[in-house]
Order: structure tokens, then C-alpha cells, then sequence
């Protein structure tokens, strides 16, 4: 039985227009593995409505899990939760759970819990939200989609509160090793391999170092003896 798939929604103008390096799709593909989710797909939107609401609809058709990060906070331009909210026909507004928390949060800084700081309660109806240790505004969970900070630190906090209530398949392993001899040379066996080895992925990525061609050669797969059997037979092919 195929592992789930999913799928990473990344937005912000901030990411286009590289004022900002995205991390979080690293993070999430890492995690992702290690529960047997396979992340097939990750797009990055500007903060846009109908590009928003378009891609949403589109990734949470087409996978079993959608993850977004970004646009999520108290500005005028975080519109992620408008635009979930939209894209499954939910009424959004302040929600008493989520209000609850960040008036807490808030009061106990001795800070204002503001209208702009209220924004970060409003909730799609018919979600669970999902906790935020690290700066206490919620992400949440509507249908199959779940709607994460961009930050960082707060990201991967939401990820944590998240991936425990998700169904995974099987971990993928991998093994690499390292030929010192240029993609052409190598092409042609690691085509064979691969074709011996279907139910395996098999990566080539090359390098350059102090005038020498080489590549990592990665294998990836669920099971374990298989993925041995490919690296030795690959190890046989190109010895050291």
C-alpha cells in the first residue's frame, strides 16, 4: 500500500522576492520521512487572494495532506486564514478559543491585546487548531490542510503539535555513496540499476572538487534489504 502524500504550501511576497530564505520546506520534508509521508509537491505564492485560494483548492484535491506556512500573523497583509476559509466555503471570524488564548498571552506581558493582535483569533469555522508553544497564536486544521506560522522556531513547533495525529506508511531509508567519476561515465549503469531496482528512488548528485568529477549517488526505498542489496550491487560497479 503507498505511503500518504502531501504537499507544502509556502507563502509570502517576502520568499519571491528573496528577501527571505525559506527553511521550513526542508524542515517538513525531513519530518515527513521519518513518519512515512510522502511530501510530492511544494508550491510558493505571493500574498495574493485568488492565487492563495486557487492553490489550496487545487493542492487539497490532488493530496492527502496540504501543510501552509506564512501569513498568519496581525498585519494587514497575513490573509492565509481568510483565503482557507474560502477555499472550503467556511465562515471565518474571532473565535472564542483562540481569543481566549492570545488575551491571556497577552495580559500576562502587560501588553495590549489590540485589534490587530485580535486578527490572530479569527478561525475558520469547523477547525481544530492546532498549539503554538513557542509565541501562543494557533495554527489550525481545516479539512485536510494545515495552516502554520512561517516563522521558524514556530513552524516547526506547530509541525510537532501536528505530525502525531497524522496516519504515516512506512519510513524511508537511504544509503549514499560517493563516485569519483563524472555523471556521464556512471549514466549508463545507474540507469540498469535502477531498472532493476524499481521499487527504489535513486538519486545522482554531481560535484566538482579540486579539478575532480564525481557524484553522491543516494538510494532510497522502504525496505531495508533491498535498499542493501541495490548499495552492494552499486558498490560492486564502481569500487574504490
Amino acid at each position: 500500500m503507498p505511503n500518504p502524500t502531501a504537499a507544502m504550501l509556502v507563502i509570502g511576497d517576502e520568499i519571491l522576492s528573496g528577501r527571505t530564505r525559506d527553511a521550513n520546506m526542508h524542515y517538513l520534508a525531513g519530518e515527513l520521512t521519518k513518519v512515512g509521508i510522502d511530501l510530492k509537491e511544494v508550491r510558493i505564492v505571493s500574498d495574493d487572494r485568488a492565487a492563495i485560494v486557487t492553490a489550496v483548492k487545487a493542492l487539497s484535491g490532488a493530496y492527502d495532506h496540504v501543510v501552509t506556512s506564512g501569513g498568519i500573523g496581525p498585519t494587514h497583509d497575513d490573509i492565509t486564514a481568510d483565503c482557507i476559509a474560502e477555499a472550503f466555503g467556511a465562515h471565518i471570524g474571532v473565535r472564542d478559543d483562540a481569543r481566549a488564548l492570545l488575551a491571556a498571552h497577552y495580559d500576562r506581558q502587560g501588553l495590549a491585546f489590540n485589534e490587530a493582535r485580535q486578527r490572530m483569533a479569527r478561525i475558520p469555522d469547523g477547525a481544530t487548531l492546532i498549539d503554538n508553544p513557542v509565541s501562543v497564536a494557533p495554527g489550525f486544521t481545516l479539512g485536510n490542510v494545515h495552516v502554520m506560522a512561517g516563522v521558524p522556531s514556530v513552524f516547526q513547533a506547530m509541525v510537532a503539535s501536528v505530525l502525531p495525529t497524522l496516519t504515516g506508511g512506512t519510513p524511508l531509508l537511504s544509503q549514499s555513496l560517493r563516485i569519483e567519476r563524472g555523471e556521464g561515465e556512471i549514466a549508463g549503469p545507474l540507469a540498469q540499476l535502477a531498472a532493476d531496482f524499481p521499487e527504489l528512488s535513486i538519486g545522482s548528485y554531481p560535484y566538482q572538487r579540486n579539478g575532480v568529477y564525481g557524484a553522491n549517488i543516494v538510494i532510497r526505498g522502504s525496505d531495508g534489504a533491498m535498499v542493501d542489496a541495490a548499495m552492494t550491487r552499486l558498490s560492486g560497479m564502481f569500487p574504490a
